[in-house]
């Protein structure tokens, strides 16, 4: 049992019962912190514990930093202490939007060291489709001792995106909606617009039907234009805060294309500083 990408309902069902096996509800509402937790407890898959994005999967917010900034690593080695995760366990992370929440989870356990780790494809709504049981029962897990083996070269910082863009040395993806990225809305942040040179890759081109990802071959079909012929080592992938972003990258490692990065601070935190450039429009 090693699942290190995606995992299907069907594929899950018949593990639920393996106690190295640990189930994650990542569901989250932005503009209602504490839905997704609510909705946890009122039904999930069967023995799985709740992240919550803003306690769990982000450290504090600064002045400096974007919406949603990293935990620390030895405070996010405690969280999946406190779950009972260890070099054994097999992770499933699921929410009930396409995986935009469930993948920052999946990203951070690999930045940890912790590949055994898959996003359930189409989330809580297939694992209905598919006749899978709810449980509404809050289990409680034996904490552990995870060993983290951080692996700090997954992780880009703003002054690293700043020079590499300077240098051409990457190409700087970013994962929101193209309304957002032109600078036509932004619903969430103070500016819009997008970093100058970067390109438009919206998570939700990596999804087909019911919200499940395409297969290997079209999603490839789909990054041909956006990578430009740029190896992944090469892509960095940004978006609103470092959450979606992390769909895009769970996408690139799918179809085999290992190495890109993550600006984990995003387009919140790249206009902290109003002496940054900003660009609109399409390019």
């Amino acid at each position: 049992m090693r699942f290190e990408t995606l995992i299907t309902p069907a594929e899950l069902a018949p593990l639920l019962t393996d106690p190295q096996l640990l189930a994650v509800d990542c569901r989250f509402d932005l503009a209602r912190p504490g839905a997704g937790e609510q909705d946890w407890r009122r039904g999930h898959v069967p023995g799985a514990v709740y992240a919550h994005l803003e306690r769990d999967l982000s450290g504090p917010v600064t002045p400096q930093t974007g919406r949603h900034p990293l935990p620390s690593p030895q405070a996010f080695a405690a969280t999946l202490s406190r779950w009972g995760i260890d070099t054994r366990t097999q992770l499933v992370v699921y929410d009930d939007a396409s995986g935009m929440f469930a993948a920052r989870l999946w990203w951070m356990s690999r930045w940890l060291g912790h590949d055994a780790v898959a996003v359930l494809d189409g989330g809580l709504p297939a694992w209905h489709a598919s006749g899978g049981d709810i449980d509404t029962t809050v289990r409680s897990r034996e904490p552990s001792v995870f060993q983290a083996r951080l692996r700090p070269h997954m992780v880009v910082s703003t002054a690293e995106v700043v020079r590499e863009m300077a240098e051409r040395a990457c190409l700087l993806v970013d994962a929101r909606a193209p309304g957002r990225f032109r600078g036509d809305l932004e619903p969430l942040d103070s500016v819009a617009g997008h970093v100058p040179g970067a390109v438009n890759h919206p998570c939700q081109h990596n999804l087909g039907e019911a919200g499940r990802f395409l297969p290997a071959g079209e999603l490839a079909a789909r990054w041909q234009a956006t990578l430009r012929g740029r190896a992944a080592s090469e892509v960095t992938c940004m978006c609103g805060s470092g959450v979606t972003a992390c769909h895009d990258l769970l996408a690139l490692e799918h179809m085999g294309l290992s190495g890109a990065r993550l600006y984990a601070g995003s387009w919140s935190e790249w206009i902290r500083d109003p002496a940054r450039e900003i660009a609109r429009g399409d390019g």
